[in-house]
């Protein structure tokens, strides 16, 4: 990756940390952002060659102020990975989460992932390259519980493959990895709490609950992300990716299932009964 540009957010501490130094040791000159401008001083220092920017890229004009420091130092801006994020608040559900919660929860994620994707964008198609990496995770499942953390996943997941649709033309890839990682998010009373209680539950089956409790750390995380803004990955786009471990994986894309079909040309609206029968028995969890 010599001579690559990366702004990397969320690079100040666990999978993003791990993702920027790995950049840097493969060649790539790397901007690192997080929110507390101290660890940002940090990461700069951990990291060769790295610089540094701190602040919310959920604001659009730090987003902006990203992508212009990296093309102000590098000329340029090739990879653009989002590993920023933010947990749920303890017991946070359906049935206790506040509305401020919920959009707090989705502007950390789903908002800086939006903000930094519509400042990178139109420079990577100007330059005909570019390579987005943006994290999701498992938890848009729903086995994971939450609210605003799912639903911000899965938004980056459908914004993703968006962009990677309407990018594929002027040469630009964009792919999600969904991680699992020992980080901050991850440790700690609060979170094996949470994860028991889960599994307590029936929401989370056995071999979940161990992998999430017992999860590598986040440089096993990384070389996907690497991967995947390396020319190795040239044809690859539009894809969520799983790095677990030494689990490497893929969701497919959805197709629908077709449940039950009449020409509307032809034939009058399905009966509520009649949708009741061809379903009943088909659905299964």
């Amino acid at each position: 990756m010599s001579g690559r540009a990366a702004v990397v957010v969320g690079g100040t501490r666990g999978i993003g940390r791990a993702v920027a130094a790995l950049l840097a040791d493969l060649g790539a000159r790397v901007v690192v952002n997080g929110r507390d401008s101290d660890a940002v001083d940090d990461a700069v220092r951990g990291i060769p060659g790295a610089v540094g920017l701190a602040g919310s890229p959920a604001d659009p004009a730090t987003a902006d102020a990203l992508i212009d420091e990296c093309v102000r130092e590098f000329g340029r801006i090739d990879i653009l990975v989002n590993c920023a994020g933010t947990a749920e608040p303890a017991g946070s559900s359906i049935l206790t989460v506040t509305a401020t919660q919920f959009q707090e929860l989705i502007d950390a994620h789903l908002g800086t992932v939006f903000q930094t994707c519509r400042a990178a964008a139109p420079v990577m198609a100007r330059q005909r390259s570019g390579a987005i990496v943006n994290t999701g995770s498992f938890a848009f499942l729903g086995d994971y519980g939450g609210t605003g953390y799912p639903a911000g996943k899965g938004a980056v997941n459908g914004l993703t493959l968006a962009i990677a649709a309407e990018l594929a033309e002027h040469g630009v890839r964009a792919n999600v990895v969904c991680p699992g990682a020992k980080t901050r998010l991850s440790s700690g009373p609060d979170y094996e709490a949470h994860i028991t209680a889960l599994n307590r539950r029936g929401l989370l089956d056995d071999v979940s609950m161990a992998g999430a409790l017992d999860a590598a750390p986040p440089e096993y995380a990384a070389p996907t992300y690497a991967y995947l803004v390396s020319d190795r990955a040239a044809d690859v786009t539009g894809q969520i990716f799983i790095a677990a471990g030494g689990f490497v994986g893929r969701f497919g894309r959805p197709t629908p299932e077709i449940l039950a079909y009449r020409d509307h040309h032809a034939c009058a609206p399905w009966t509520v009964a009649e949708i009741a029968q061809k379903v009943s028995g088909q659905i299964t969890s």
